[in-house]
């Protein structure tokens, strides 16, 4: 059996990182996901990775903090820079050859984005961390995410969450929604379903991105993804 999806980008919000802790990173969470990861890098498939920083700094508002907003963006973006050093450590010390790539530039910890050299670094089997979003304000992690996905060609962007795919209703909140195996684009935006972000779906809407949502905290739920079970929910 051959993975359906040749190169994936695999979009992690802040928050997953930091478990059952209120506040930062849980180093056995930060464990499951590497050993995920490694699962299918080991198959084969070209990886990369974009993190939120949800963990260590939300934007918060600014008539609380009075921290302006393209300011607390910037601080958003450091925070998804150390999530993806963390997890650039987790991977290495299972063997897995990563880079991390900034938007913003801090030469000694990340090397720069530049389109060519990620897609070179994917093409030789390494898992390449984006962080710093896109390196603009007013932009979230995962607009990051489709447009670090449709720059490097991926098949597919896999958005891991804690609920293992797309309803009809919030089901932490009514029992009684119902779960879609497969949706539309345009039904998403029809029904007002919060898969992401509105510029982030439009992105790979118009681009013609897949996208599959699903439990990232289940075990082997990422390798039966790329081998193409019928795991979450997948729009196109």
């Amino acid at each position: 059996m051959e993975p359906v999806y040749k190169r994936v980008l695999l979009k992690l919000s802040g928050e997953s990182l930091m478990g059952n802790k209120g506040y930062g990173l849980d180093p056995v969470v930060m464990e499951q996901y590497a050993n995920e990861v490694k699962s299918i890098t080991d198959l084969g498939v070209e990886v990369a990775i974009v993190i939120g920083g949800g963990n260590i700094y939300r934007g918060m508002n600014e008539s609380e903090t009075g921290i302006e907003r393209a300011h607390g963006d910037y601080m958003g973006m450091l925070a998804t820079v150390i999530n993806g050093m963390a997890v650039q450590a987790m991977l290495e010390k299972m063997g897995v050859y990563t880079r991390l790539l900034s938007a913003i530039k801090m030469e000694q910890i990340a090397e720069p984005y530049i389109r060519r050299r990620a897609i070179r670094h994917v093409e030789k089997g390494r898992v390449v961390i984006f962080g710093a979003g896109t390196g603009n304000p007013y932009f979230t992690t995962d607009t990051a995410g489709s447009l670090r996905a449709i720059e490097i060609g991926a098949n597919v962007i896999l958005k891991g969450t804690r609920v293992n795919g797309i309803y009809t209703a919030d089901p932490e909140k009514d029992p009684t929604a119902v779960k879609y195996e497969e949706i539309s684009f345009q039904e998403c935006l029809s029904k007002n379903l919060r898969v992401m972000d509105m510029t982030a779906f439009t992105l790979c809407m118009e681009n013609n991105l897949p996208i599959i949502v699903f439990d990232i905290n289940e075990p082997g739920n990422l390798k039966r993804v790329v081998m193409g079970e019928k795991v979450g929910t997948l729009v196109r």
